[in-house]
């Protein structure tokens, strides 16, 4: 912690999670992309190979360095996603009402055939099957099943390319959500220093603890995203949640596994109940698509992603847009300008009796905790006395999270000596994490100290101090203290 260091504060508290890729990856993009309102770099290990991710993943961390930013890597891990292979043509033109065979050879006997990289496909079908490829965008009715080929007339066509996904709404798939190459690809990051992992079609919390364990055993702890993209990981969302430390809503595979109209409520859903847990929660999946291309998004782009912030979403990711699209620092902008202009209009709307909803929402399935009270004490004091900046010590990012969960209009000051708890605090909604040094752990003269120097806050406003009885001690936040700098 460097005390003579100013600070300037983002002009937006919902976090951007930018996916990186060949159009984002260079480091004079990588700096705009910083620069411009990137919190979290996700690295999508669907595409690619471990060694060209990790050493992306180098680069980004001194680009961020040298800007004197704060940027948390998360490593997505691919799971069991059935993708077509490679075709021999693309983009690969189908029309309504053509003939098209999957087969599970890795080599296609002729361009009309469509290579699939799970051997189970013709098992897991029968006829009058739909398969929907490219995130429900072209979808085919199976009509016969022959050996290691699947026969479809395609009810909706489009342009193919390779490696997309392919999805079998219903279909119950023998496959493990976490794979052998996921466990690879964990081992390898946790080496460069990576400790947060998006887990991909999870269906209940053992899949979580899978991953918790394989780390553990290698002496490390990691933070998890669940990501919710399956019908059965909307069941089991709650126990789902007492496992994981975060959630990503996933809409993509979920608007194909689920019907497309029940996204929005799901969406919701998800949200709220990640609120209730004190889980941040990302919210995914053609955001701001159109800006692949194109230079504004669309109006109805903009709406989703504002609708998303006043819903609680701690986080709204970009995927295409900044890993393969034309315009990716363009996005970020855009994305920061409609996430500042929405946390403005909101300001103040979510009332106290919102934030009490929220606790005894919470205490319905348990009893509230005493970072839940004092988090609602928090919330309240800082409404009533117009305070700007909250102040949560912590060592664990326990309070910090809960208190981010309300959605204040504070910021919130967590200053921590757990580097991976600093990382994961990036992406809570309206967290500005500050790594400690350990001599000033506990110390409240070293922040306050840090606080005045930055001149983050002005001289003679109030802020509001979390602390605990027990210095360095887990969990220990049990009061707050209104101080005036």
């Amino acid at each position: 912690m460097n005390g003579t260091t100013l600070v300037k504060l983002p002009g937006h508290k919902t976090k951007i999670v930018c996916t990186i890729g060949p159009a984002s990856c260079a480091e004079s993009v990588l700096k705009k992309l910083i620069t411009g309102g990137m919190d979290v770099a996700r690295i999508n290990f669907s595409h690619g190979d471990i060694q060209g991710h990790l050493e992306i993943i180098r680069r980004i961390r001194s680009v961020a360095s040298r800007a004197g930013r704060l940027v948390t890597v998360i490593a997505d891990l691919p799971g069991p996603k059935i993708r077509i292979g490679k075709l021999q043509h693309e983009p690969l033109v189908i029309k309504k009402g053509d003939r098209v065979t999957f087969t599970t050879k890795l080599v296609p006997r002729s361009a009309a055939h469509i290579p699939v990289n799970y051997k189970e496909l013709p098992a897991a079908v029968s006829k009058n099957s739909l398969i929907y490829l490219n995130d429900g965008f072209i979808q085919m009715r199976v009509q016969e099943v022959s050996g290691d080929e699947v026969i479809c007339n395609v009810i909706i066509g489009g342009h193919l390319l390779s490696h997309k996904g392919l999805n079998l709404p219903g279909a119950k798939l023998a496959v493990d959500p976490v794979t052998r190459h996921d466990l690879a690809i964990i081992d390898a990051a946790l080496k460069e220093g990576v400790d947060t992992f998006c887990i991909s079609f999870i269906e209940k919390a053992s899949d979580i603890i899978r991953v918790k364990d394989f780390a553990r055993k290698r002496g490390a702890t990691v933070y998890t995203v669940a990501k919710i993209e399956r019908a059965v990981a909307v069941e089991n969302i709650d126990e789902i949640l007492s496992a994981t430390d975060a959630l990503m809503v996933a809409r993509g595979d979920l608007g194909v596994e689920i019907p497309l109209e029940n996204v929005p409520g799901i969406q919701k859903k998800l949200i709220r109940k990640a609120n209730l847990a004190g889980r941040p929660v990302i919210t995914a999946t053609q955001m701001l698509e159109s800006m692949t291309d194109n230079i504004r998004p669309t109006r109805a782009e903009a709406t989703d992603v504002a609708n998303a912030i006043l819903d609680g979403t701690d986080a709204v990711m970009l995927s295409e847009e900044t890993a393969i699209g034309k315009y990716p620092v363009e996005t970020v902008h855009m994305m920061a300008k409609i996430a500042s202009a929405i946390e403005h209009q909101r300001k103040g709307q979510r009332s106290l009796a919102e934030a009490e909803q929220l606790i005894c929402g919470g205490a319905s399935r348990a009893r509230a905790s005493v970072a839940d009270v004092i988090s609602l004490n928090v919330i309240e004091a800082a409404h009533l006395l117009e305070i700007g900046f909250i102040i949560s010590p912590t060592l664990t990012g326990a309070t910090p999270r809960r208190i981010s969960s309300f959605k204040p209009d504070s910021w919130i000051l967590s200053f921590t000596p757990n580097e991976s708890a600093y990382r994961f605090l990036a992406l809570s909604y309206g967290v500005f994490p500050v790594l400690l040094k350990k001599r000033d752990t506990g110390e409240h003269a070293a922040i306050l100290k840090w606080v005045r120097e930055s001149e983050v806050v002005k001289k003679g406003d109030r802020v509001i101090l979390t602390e605990g009885t027990s210095s360095g001690q887990t969990g220990g936040t049990n009061s707050l203290e209104i101080i005036t700098l």
